[in-house]
């Protein structure tokens, strides 16, 4: 009896080891692939560099840094000592600061039983009772169903945060409210102003406050430049090439009739560096809104997500209740959550099992959240750092984030429910 346990333990033990070597000898192969994919677009040029993050459960399965931090000049010279990029270089993370920072906020206020889902905006923002706009709510702001502008040049017209939201509260609607998704940045700057109305502090020191730090996330922030000079951070664009064109440029959509496009001409002659890429939330905002502002680093980034993916758990405390991460992953008639994206038509997460979610950022940024295999795709490119095309568009993605999400759904396998 004694030897059959002991061959039987044995059996196991060679088990456990072939099953972790062939495990280990998956991840090699992700890894592989994901270093060939973002390696060879850096060696062709289409991006400067790139730093990503994949995680399973508890593990990090592959975590690298490719490229440069800082490639090109104002002059788009490459320039005579490029700086290479790293796992802890903070990126200009752009819309993503829509769910890392403003949506975990909301998220927050909703808990601490300061808001609901469902409160009218006229609720917090008295210019929003009107016949037109009294039934936008705050899911409408969230769902980007409001019927908002999609984009408004604010800074032609507000130097102020609070002429920025003068501004937006008496903008027109462009949409009737709830008739379809048009993603809008102006309703996340509302709800940036919601947060400091209801929290009764600055939108960067509420989120510091209730988010970066009892998450650890010490490399998350606004404006990096009035914390420490010191910092390594990426290169973005040459002044705003593309934000110009958006004023002038009837092809793209944005421009607006009633705006002379050099009724304002303050826009930066340098390469950006640690001062957010976006207009709105540079010229008009301080650096910082609900929309776009935040830095942070792939690291900081999977701290969000991984409390996301424990149903709002961090170690052993409820940092958001299960109810409220369900209530903002769950998707509507639009196949979008609250915040997040859960459509799974986007190239960032092409395909994905039901209940993925994710976001993109116009930098170049991107997170993808499979919960069905759990596992997580943290993606930070520059892409901006290279100049716009000879088409005036910055390099598109898509085909870079589908190639390295491929790869990681080749890789994972589906949870058993």
């Amino acid at each position: 009896m004694a030897k059959q346990f002991f061959i039987y333990l044995i059996s196991v033990v060679l088990s456990s080891q072939m099953s972790l070597g062939q495990n280990r000898g998956k991840q090699d192969l992700l890894s592989a692939k994901i270093d060939s994919i973002l390696q060879a677009s850096v060696d062709v040029s289409e991006i400067p560099g790139a730093v990503v993050l994949i995680k399973q459960g508890d593990q990090e399965i592959h975590k690298a840094a490719y490229g440069y931090a800082s490639l090109k000049n104002y002059n788009h010279h490459v320039l005579a000592h490029p700086e290479r990029t790293s796992i802890d270089h903070l990126y200009d993370i752009a819309s993503l600061t829509k769910v890392v920072g403003t949506t975990t906020a909301i998220m927050l206020l909703i808990d601490d039983g300061l808001i609901k889902i469902d409160d009218p905006v006229s609720l917090y923002i008295k210019a929003f009772d009107t016949p037109e706009k009294s039934k936008i709510t705050i899911r409408h702001l969230l769902t980007h169903t409001a019927g908002l502008y999609e984009w408004y040049p604010l800074y032609y017209f507000a130097n102020t945060k609070k002429e920025v939201y003068n501004l937006i509260d008496n903008l027109p609607l462009k949409y009737p409210v709830g008739s379809d998704r048009h993603y809008s940045d102006l309703g996340f700057i509302l709800l940036g102003e919601i947060i400091e109305r209801v929290s009764k502090l600055p939108l960067d020191q509420f989120m510091k406050q209730r988010i970066f730090k009892p998450l650890g996330m010490n490399h998350t922030m606004f404006n990096p430049l009035h914390h420490d000079t010191e910092l390594k951070m990426a290169a973005t664009s040459h002044g705003n090439p593309y934000e110009r064109r958006m004023i002038s440029d009837a092809v793209l959509g944005f421009s607006i009739d009633s705006i002379n496009p050099n009724q304002w001409d303050g826009w930066r002659k340098y390469t950006l560096k640690g001062e957010v890429n976006d207009g709105n939330a540079w010229y008009a905002n301080n650096g910082f809104s609900g929309h776009a502002g935040l830095f942070s680093t792939v690291s900081d980034l999977q701290k969000v997500v991984d409390m996301l993916r424990y149903d709002g758990k961090v170690g052993n405390q409820q940092f958001v209740s299960k109810q409220t991460v369900r209530l903002f992953l769950t998707q509507d008639k639009f196949m979008n959550g609250l915040g997040w994206v859960m459509d799974t038509s986007n190239a960032f997460m092409k395909n994905a099992p039901n209940g993925s979610f994710g976001h993109t950022g116009f930098t170049g940024t991107s997170i993808a959240v499979v919960p069905q295999c759990d596992i997580s795709i943290v993606l930070l490119i520059n892409r901006q750092n290279m100049g716009l095309l000879p088409s005036q568009k910055y390099i598109n993605l898509n085909k870079i984030r589908a190639q390295v999400f491929r790869a990681v759904m080749d890789y994972c396998t589906p949870l058993k429910n």
